[in-house]
């Protein structure tokens, strides 16, 4: 079976190129369980690397609490009711 190493943002890991025989080095492929399902063209792949920018952003700002608008009382919680005088 043929494989290659792929490079996953500085890790260098070894995957199977059983389903793109086509594939040759400096080309973008998508990698699932290690296992290279398809070649995709460079701004595909930028576009892909973008994408993942933005989720990384956004889950520091969701672990941070930043941005995040506080809970609000779920509509089956009912108000606290006035204290008996």
């Amino acid at each position: 079976m043929r494989t290659g190493k792929v490079d996953f943002g500085g890790i260098l890991k070894e995957v199977s190129l059983a389903y793109v025989p086509e594939a040759q080095i400096g080309d973008y492929v998508i990698v699932h369980v290690g296992f290279a399902l398809s070649r995709v063209d460079e701004a595909e792949a930028q576009q892909v690397f973008e994408y993942l920018r933005e989720m990384q952003e956004l889950t520091e700002l969701e672990d941070s609490g930043a941005g995040v608008p506080p809970a609000s009382p779920s509509p089956s919680t009912s108000p606290p009711a006035p204290a008996a005088r």
